[in-house]
């Protein structure tokens, strides 16, 4: 019965030349005259010029389709309704099964889906394929370059005619040989790094005839000395110090001068041959002469051959001088302002220790390095006691004097 009625639903459609039907349209049209009569295919179309057992198959074609949904749609437009296309999405690729001539353009779109969804298949193999070939390459790259560091670095030595210089090594296998080499390579350059060059950084003391300085100032050169600027015109200059000359002639008579920084000697060098052209600074330290610890240059005073007892070390940064905080004084940093006199205070009172023949100067940097200025306290220090000192040499002057001086009566109401 049903594939009867959907051959006359399709000669229905013949004869009206593939023009615009829908058959929920025609079906609800006359949906009323077919439910109240049981004959309802014939009287539905009275007025109809199609022969009526047509019309009773369209409209069973009709019904039966309707009931299950079905939505067909004109081979000439390819249009309907919206909440019907939405109702019904599965619809055209049911019918275009079943009638090829009905196929809508939603196949068209589908084909495009299904394309592109293949094209991203494809891009996504070809990544992962590129992925695992960069995979490969690196590790071939790195197992490369191992071999290549062991082969280098676990090599034995040769002397001048290329003959195999005979180590500790040469009895392993050879594997160990080259792997030992390569280690102690390793730690060789890392010591070199991160440990001074040398484990005495300045020679012995110098004996007589000679004159030896009792104390060694160690002085650091950026930011005590002079003070880096930079512009974009200029480049990179240092700016001296204002008393810089004063304080390195004043304090060459009593103090041995050492500059040690972190900063390399191909720029530390030109900067003192500039700076102190009479050599009052006795040595350079630079930073191949420093430890590496925790990410800073510190100064190790106990590769500095000298008697830490008389050494003092001036510096604004304590991280480059924690390792012996005693013998450190830390003074404010100098940013490169004209009316600074800091080097002055700093040399009175270093001035003042040399004088008062200091035995041990840890006792004396310890006292200072509590307060958050030492040179203003100094300033303090040495103005009481030029008060004191003035207070006192009063005193004996009036010891000196004679009694009758002392308390003579003044008409004036002063009683000396």
């Amino acid at each position: 019965m049903v594939s009867r009625n959907l051959f006359d639903f399709l000669r229905f459609r013949q004869f009206y030349q593939f023009q615009t039907i829908s058959v929920s349209s025609l079906y609800g049209t006359n949906r009323a005259q077919y439910c109240q009569s049981k004959q309802g295919y014939v009287k539905a179309w009275d007025a109809s010029p199609l022969p009526s057992k047509w019309i009773r198959s369209y409209c069973t074609s009709a019904k039966f389709l309707h009931c299950r949904q079905v939505r067909l749609f004109s081979a000439v437009s390819g249009k309907g309704s919206s909440n019907e296309q939405q109702q019904n999405a599965p619809t055209p690729q049911l019918l275009s099964k079943l009638f090829p001539q009905t196929a809508v353009e939603g196949t068209e779109n589908e084909q495009q889906q299904e394309k592109h969804r293949k094209e991203e298949e494809a891009e996504k193999e070809s990544s992962w394929k590129r992925m695992k070939f960069g995979f490969v390459f690196f590790g071939f790259s790195v197992s490369a370059f191992c071999v290549y560091t062991v082969w280098v670095f676990g090599a034995p030595d040769r002397d001048a005619e290329g003959n195999i210089i005979v180590d500790e090594f040469m009895e392993l296998p050879t594997f160990q040989q080259y792997f030992r080499r390569m280690w102690k390579s390793m730690t060789y350059y890392q010591k070199m790094i991160q440990e001074p060059s040398r484990e005495k950084l300045l020679p012995d003391p110098l004996k007589y005839p000679y004159v030896q300085p009792p104390y060694t100032l160690v002085l650091e050169m950026k930011d005590v000395l002079v003070h880096p600027d930079w512009t974009y015109q200029t480049g990179w200059r240092f700016k001296k110090r204002p008393g810089v000359d004063k304080f390195l002639e004043t304090l060459a008579a009593n103090y041995e001068i050492v500059v040690f920084t972190a900063d390399q000697g191909m720029t530390v060098f030109p900067i003192l041959d500039a700076l102190d052209p009479r050599g009052y600074i006795m040595y350079r330290l630079v930073r191949d002469a420093t430890h590496f610890v925790d990410g800073h240059h510190v100064k190790n005073l106990d590769n500095l051959n000298r008697d830490l007892s008389k050494v003092i070390v001036v510096d604004w940064d304590p991280n480059s001088t924690k390792l012996h905080p005693e013998n450190t004084l830390n003074i404010p940093r100098w940013t490169g302002n004209d009316d600074d006199a800091g080097l002055f205070d700093l040399m009175a009172m270093l001035v003042t220790i040399a004088t008062s023949e200091v035995e041990d100067v840890r006792d004396v940097m310890t006292y200072y390095k509590s307060f958050e200025n030492p040179l203003v306290k100094f300033r303090e220090n040495q103005r009481l006691l030029a008060e004191q000192m003035a207070e006192r040499e009063h005193e004996e002057k009036q010891r000196n004097l004679p009694a009758v001086q002392r308390w003579r009566p003044s008409f004036l109401g002063g009683g000396r």
